[in-house]
């Protein structure tokens, strides 16, 4: 299984048909005569009389033959499909009805925000672009990821780390959420950057060599986590649980700084005896 640069066309139909799929008729009060659906979910006709559009162009747009819906007929497709917002913003990107991000992602970290990175300490915290990789990074998120600051540059990802890096392998303790959520948040990052060789690459290389990336990539789900926790088992100094905060500057829009701070009294623990051993191996 490859990607290539997104069509649009095509990706906006085979999105449209796994939402679709998805829904049950009992949700929205529709008689469910399960023994005459042949496919799962609403049928293309109910999905057009939920959104006011004609049978013929939900059709014609599931088999991707060319047509470019307006912002409207988009938004009543998404109400039709009951999308939650990061669905329906993939599903406007999809549709190219709303502007673009810039298709020249940032390499290094904004001077400022390194900066910050570096004065968060002792919160671990880095610095990322849209395709994860990492731009910038403190002394504690170093000492927190394994052999982190050590990677060649092109390493230095975050999805490629969590997939590829033999450390990392059960280094998150609910490892299947952690690379759901990053496969989610890539496939929303694709459709918004189509023009972005090096994310297609990224992908390609992911798919074909890591088989849990590959079917939920082809799950199409998409969603962007801007906060939440993870549970980290780390081989020094133990089990850290974190909550993580995202933000985005407006300055620079495709950097994204990430903040890890200690979700309970064990933890804050293990991360101050983790930054103590650093300290300790410092000439």
């Amino acid at each position: 299984m490859t990607t290539r640069t997104v069509d649009p066309t095509q990706e906006l139909a085979a999105f449209l048909r796994s939402r679709r799929e998805r829904l049950d008729p009992d949700d929205f009060g529709l008689p469910s005569r399960r023994q005459s659906r042949r496919t799962p979910g609403l049928r293309r006709e109910e999905v057009a009389e939920l959104a006011g559009v004609s049978i013929d162009y939900v059709v014609r747009l599931e088999q991707g033959r060319g047509l470019r819906p307006s912002a409207n007929v988009v938004e009543a497709l998404a109400q039709a499909l009951r999308l939650p917002p990061d669905e329906r913003a993939y599903l406007f990107n999809l549709a190219q009805q709303r502007p673009r991000h810039a298709d020249k992602p940032a390499t290094t970290g904004a001077p400022p925000l390194a900066r910050l990175v570096t004065d968060l300490s002792p919160l671990p915290a880095m610095l990322m672009n849209h395709r994860y990789d990492i731009l910038a990074w403190n002394a504690e998120m170093a000492r927190l990821l394994p052999d982190f600051d050590t990677l060649r540059p092109s390493q230095r990802n975050a999805m490629w780390l969590c997939l590829m890096h033999p450390a990392m392998r059960e280094f998150y303790v609910d490892r299947e959420r952690v690379v759901r959520e990053g496969v989610a948040h890539l496939r929303a990052a694709w459709a918004a950057h189509p023009q972005d060789q090096a994310l297609t690459g990224l992908i390609a290389e992911f798919i074909a060599h890591d088989e849990e990336f590959a079917r939920l990539w082809n799950e199409r789900d998409v969603k962007v986590n801007g906060r939440g926790g993870k549970v980290l088992r780390h081989p020094d100094v133990g089990v850290i649980s974190v909550h993580f905060e995202v933000l985005m500057p407006l300055e620079d829009p495709d950097q994204r700084l990430l903040i890890y701070r200690a979700a309970d009294d064990e933890s804050q623990s293990a991360l101050d005896r983790l930054c103590a051993r650093g300290e300790a191996s410092l000439p």
